[in-house]
């Protein structure tokens, strides 16, 4: 039985993009779909069984028809080859409204065969050409969903996530208790696990998380755990079972330039008893845009600045790629660089995502395209935030302020229209 277990799609990010001459879409759009049509081509290819989504298949809560129309097209693919899909619901496909629909309700309300929702925690037994398999889904788990108003009042949020915690620990034990040991069985889930590494998702958290134990997954009756949420692909345990993050498919911002992208093909031999069944895990790459930081500490002794800086960006391969220049120099070198020439220089690059200039310590950043007049409010006050360095404690706590006072100020305006 082979399995494709792939994450955090997020379709709708698209900074560092200029317009697709083939598709007229957002090139980063083009990007993040490109790597999904990876995903689905070897799901094709290889015949897989079983194609695990962990969650997050767009960047907002409320994604454009055009997202919504790309996604479905890829999931349709899977269905039409006779592939199930377990879609898995993360924080960023459930909406902040109770009652309101998440972004992937569409694919249940519609009942497109071979797609198995997983926005509850429960047991699906799915059956597929190589027999049965058990498929514990826990998805982004709701607050409301989980707590009454009773059990919340008057408490901090790091004592709710705890009760959070327990709860689900709690559920995943009971649903595991509830297994055929006869028959594979594994956990999938949109969750952070204690000691996960993380990168550029925490810019992108919509509030802080609850964090489960690696002892609440880490139960002997799965044969795999395929987890999203965490957009640096890791595995947290590397016994029975397996404990893996997927990752992000696609680069999101600087913060992943080095991250390895893809996805994991994982084998299980149906026949053998529980705890052995696992035979083979292996990370695919995907071909996600590639992310430059170029550095430049001018010399005191350097006779001219802008050729180091020139000669700097020469060494370096920019064609298909989001490139940014950081410029460290002495005082005496200001106003000596010649902006025209080495933005000339970099010319080549897929995207110029901003140039800095620090003078002996004053740091002057110049977005350039990533800021546009499609940023949002939160996005521009994430740039802010980073150029400033502020501490990640208080950025997290400014940004989930803004987003509640621009959440409120929405339903506000849409009360007053209905």
């Amino acid at each position: 039985m082979k399995l494709a277990h792939f994450s955090d799609v997020h379709i709708g990010v698209e900074n560092f993009s200029r317009i697709d001459s083939d598709t007229g879409l957002p090139s980063r759009l083009v990007d993040f779909l490109s790597t999904l049509d990876e995903v689905i081509d070897y799901c094709i290819a290889e015949d897989v069984d079983l194609a695990v989504f962990a969650g997050d298949a767009y960047k907002n809560r409320n994604p454009s028809q055009t997202h919504q129309r790309e996604f479905a097209k890829r999931i349709q693919r899977l269905s039409s080859a006779g592939i199930p899909i377990v879609l898995v619901e993360g924080n960023h496909d459930i909406p902040s409204v109770f009652g309101r629909a998440t972004s992937l309700d569409i694919f249940e309300t519609l009942n497109v065969s071979n797609v198995i929702l997983g926005n509850k925690a429960e047991t699906h037994v799915i059956e597929t050409k190589s027999g049965p398999i058990q498929v514990i889904t826990i998805p982004w788990a709701r607050r409301s969903n989980l707590l009454t108003r009773e059990e919340t009042k008057g408490l901090s949020l790091e004592k709710v996530n705890e009760i959070i915690q327990d709860k689900l620990s709690t559920i995943i034990s009971e649903l595991a208790s509830q297994l055929d040991s006869s028959i594979p069985a594994i956990l999938t889930s949109h969750v952070t696990i204690s000691g996960a590494t993380t990168s550029s998702e925490q810019s992108m958290m919509l509030g802080k998380d609850y964090v489960l134990l690696t002892s609440s997954v880490s139960l002997p009756i799965f044969d795999y755990v395929a987890l999203g949420h965490i957009h640096k692909r890791q595995t947290i345990n590397d016994n029975n079972p397996i404990i893996n993050y997927s990752g992000s498919l696609e680069r999101i911002d600087f913060g992943e330039e080095n991250d390895e992208k893809g996805f994991y093909s994982v084998e299980i031999d149906e026949n053998a008893v529980s705890n052995t069944r696992l035979k083979k895990v292996e990370f695919i790459k995907v071909n996600a845009r590639k992310l430059l930081t170029i550095k430049v500490d001018i010399d005191p002794e350097s006779i001219d600045p802008t050729e180091q800086v020139l000669n700097e960006i020469s060494k370096h391969n920019l064609e298909e790629t989001v490139v940014r220049l950081t410029i460290l120099m002495p005082s005496s070198y200001e106003g000596k660089l010649v902006d025209s020439r080495i933005r000339n220089a970099l010319k080549a690059a897929h995207y110029l995502a901003g140039v800095s200039v620090s003078v002996k310590g004053t740091e002057r950043a110049r977005l350039g395209g990533e800021y546009n007049a499609n940023t949002s409010p939160i996005d521009a006050l994430k740039m802010y935030l980073k150029i400033k360095n502020i501490p990640e404690k208080r950025t997290n706590l400014l940004i989930d302020k803004a987003s509640s006072i621009i959440e409120n100020s929405g339903n506000k305006s849409n009360a007053e229209h209905s």
